[in-house]
């Protein structure tokens, strides 16, 4: 039961599924970044010139949360597989197909050579983008967590989240380099299209580096026992991934999507909605604001796997409440810094937000791992995670800019964040402290007898 019976793998190995799990999250948050720091700065011109400026950013928002759409459907999907053949082969297709929709990206005509085609196809690769994401984050943290010393599963599983500061820090660092050295004429002629294709390069590298690890020892016990129960029930099928979560962890799943709504939607107020409202509202220059945001991730991708260790001494709870807290009362001295107009004010905001969004986001993969049961992680965990981001990440873009625009003030944006950082606090105070549970102890059988033992197994689980 404890978690202190697991005994750590090989060091060697550990770093070699943690560097895997990163590198692809790196790419695909990269490739997800990008499109939102392009939406922000030049697809309202070259996708919907006719529109009014802030309309047409608006325009570009919406396409950008269309990819949140599609991550539901790609958790489903991508958790049923995972959760029947295993972490790896999933997360190999997952970047196939991210950075595939990605380089398509930077070939798209625009709406100058091709019309309304242009944001058609736009937004059809933009749905690939959020179904290869809404498979990818709950394949990458299970193949950490399930490979990783329990005793540690909060620093180790940290890592892969750190995929999403190092992919804004590398989208965010190539647009700021492209700005720089490039006419606003030039980079919205072609040198947009860069930071895209360059996608193509990075899938070649990820892949060369995931294809080199070991499918998770979890999942491969838990599968050789679900095989024995088969044939002992003549061949009785087991029931789908997604009816086993929704019967026994649906309850995890609504402290999932509710632990979600603050870290998501603060996320991407701070990192993508303030590229509109630094240059608009607070006459901060684009570059100035792209930098501000490039080295805040920097910090960001430094005090995650902090957290995560924070999380391994004194529990994954506390460490949440912390961070969900803490954004919800930095949301008006946010905004008060960034109307001063400073550089050095609007990098304190975003660098106070993003610390205190990394003490929601470290723990949350191993938090949301020890949640469900083996043969039902990958689709619980995803559900739980992407579900929660249609209705977080997908529309706080979209929704700041549309209370901006109604009321040219900051409050009611601040207020929307404290709104969810409530739900958040609820969700994961009324949530089990997860951190002292063993993996290898929560694989529940499926099938007649699974409702005899869903009680025994979760005493077994519980701290």
């Amino acid at each position: 039961m404890a978690s202190a019976t697991t005994a750590p793998p090989p060091p060697g190995n550990l770093r070699r599924i943690v560097a895997a799990s990163l590198i692809g999250t790196t790419i695909e948050w990269y490739d997800f970044f990008l499109y939102g720091s392009a939406a922000a700065l030049v697809f309202n011109k070259l996708f919907f010139p006719d529109s009014d400026p802030l309309v047409g950013t608006l325009l570009s928002f919406l396409t950008y949360a269309v990819g949140f759409a599609a991550r539901p459907l790609g958790a489903l999907v991508f958790g049923h597989y995972g959760d029947r053949l295993g972490r790896k082969k999933l997360l190999v297709l997952s970047l196939l197909l991210m950075g595939g929709a990605t380089f398509a990206i930077g070939l798209l005509p625009t709406h100058a050579s091709i019309g309304t085609a242009a944001p058609v196809l736009l937004t059809v690769l933009r749905l690939v983008q959020g179904f290869a994401l809404g498979g990818e984050w709950g394949g990458a943290v299970l193949l950490v967590s399930e490979h990783g010393d329990a005793r540690r599963r909060g620093f180790w599983a940290s890592w892969p989240q750190t995929g999403a500061p190092a992919g804004q820090l590398l989208a965010t660092g190539v647009l700021s380099l492209l700005t720089a050295l490039l006419s606003d004429a030039a980079f919205g002629s072609w040198g947009w299209r860069v930071p895209f294709l360059l996608s193509g390069v990075l899938v070649i590298v990820g892949l060369w580096i995931r294809l080199s690890v070991d499918e998770s020892p979890v999942f491969q016990q838990a599968l050789a026992q679900a095989e024995a129960r088969k044939a002992d029930r003549a061949g009785e099928a087991e029931k789908l991934p997604l009816v086993s979560v929704l019967r026994h962890h649906w309850r995890d799943v609504l402290v999932a999507m509710g632990a979600r709504m603050a870290e998501n939607i603060s996320y991407y107020v701070i990192t993508a909605f303030i590229l509109v409202y630094a240059t608009t509202s607070a006459d901060v220059s684009k570059q100035t604001a792209l930098n501000a945001v490039l080295i805040a991730s920097a910090v960001h991708f430094v005090v995650i796997p902090a957290w995560g260790a924070l999380s391994d001494r004194i529990g994954r709870r506390p460490v949440y409440l912390v961070g969900a807290v803490g954004v919800g009362l930095w949301m008006f001295p946010f905004f008060s810094l960034i109307d001063t107009g400073g550089f050095g004010n609007l990098l304190l905001a975003v660098t106070v937000g993003l610390v205190l969004h990394g003490a929601m986001y470290a723990p949350q993969a191993a938090f949301f791992s020890e949640m469900f049961a083996t043969r039902m992680r990958y689709s619980g965990a995803s559900i739980g995670a992407q579900f929660a981001s249609v209705a977080a990440g997908a529309p706080a873009p979209l929704i700041a800019t549309a209370l901006l625009s109604d009321y040219g003030s900051s409050t009611p944006i601040a207020l929307y964040v404290i709104a969810a950082a409530v739900l958040t606090v609820v969700a994961v105070a009324a949530a089990e402290e997860t951190r002292h549970r063993d993996l290898a102890d929560v694989a529940l059988p499926s099938g007649a007898d699974a409702d005899r033992t869903v009680a025994g197994a979760e005493d077994a689980r519980a701290v």
